[in-house]
């Protein structure tokens, strides 16, 4: 074979390896520019099922736990008349998640004996104010009741306005398990606003210079899920303070 016919077929044969790196250098940039899309689209349908989740999921973070108290202050109400009360007996149904279920507690509402104070529960329910708030105070020694009606979740939330002086307290300090009563400042009987406390044993709770407190209602059912509540007692075992099993009113219906 001549010189020339071997330098030919060499360079024929350099031209086609060149063309088979060519074509899988070709094939290698295809694969890297299906596997970015694939990747794309992936994650594209990873954020889209996350969105959808968060959309949906109205409920607690997980199961077995409720949803904290709401942080918002609603302040800006007026205070109705006691007429408003109508002199009768009112069926409220607190829609409460406690225990990480749905609860509910029914309550009966005294008009005649305490109308400012149904008056004004009843007004703030009708108009969603206790909707998401959570129950912030449990005691468990000396007195026993569970305290709620605070959209601050501090103690020291209300829905802008204050009522008194005191209606329907007890001559003898005794609150009987199954009470519903109006919370306020020691010493000041003007200080009623909408926070309001369960109790869920027999209390005394001495009278102090601006009277005992405003009794205007009593459970009549849903007394259990407020004692299952005490039962897990409080926040780092204290006697005093935030339960440890959470409370939410999810809602309140009003009859």
């Amino acid at each position: 074979m001549s010189t020339s016919k071997q330098r030919q077929r060499a360079q024929q044969a350099r031209k086609q390896q060149a063309r088979q790196q060519e074509r899988q250098a070709a094939r290698r940039a295809r694969r890297r520019r299906l596997t970015a899309l694939v990747a794309g689209v992936a994650a594209l349908a990873l954020v889209a099922t996350f969105v959808v989740a968060a959309l949906v999921n109205t409920g607690p973070a997980e199961a077995g736990q409720c949803e904290p108290g709401t942080t918002d202050a609603r302040e800006g109400h007026e205070l109705p008349g006691p007429e408003v009360a109508e002199g009768r007996t009112w069926t409220v149904t607190l829609h409460a998640c406690a225990g990480g279920t749905d609860q509910d507690i029914t309550l009966e509402l005294d008009g005649e004996a305490a109308p400012q104070a149904v008056a004004s529960f009843v007004t703030l329910a009708q108009a969603g104010y206790f909707d998401g708030t959570g129950c912030h105070r449990l005691t468990t020694a000396g007195i026993y009741v569970l305290q709620c009606g605070d959209p601050t979740f501090t103690g020291a939330g209300g829905p802008g306005y204050e009522f008194g002086p005191v209606e329907n307290a007890p001559e003898d300090d005794v609150y009987p398990a199954g009470t519903v009563a109006m919370a306020r400042q020691g010493g000041n009987g003007e200080s009623m606003g909408s926070q309001f406390f369960l109790v869920y044993e027999d209390s005394q709770i001495p009278s102090d210079e601006a009277g005992g407190y405003t009794v205007f209602g009593e459970i009549t059912s849903g007394l259990d899920v407020v004692r299952a509540v005490a039962d897990e007692g409080v926040v780092n075992s204290a006697t005093d303070g935030e339960p440890a099993g959470p409370v939410t009113i999810e809602g309140v219906e009003t009859q």
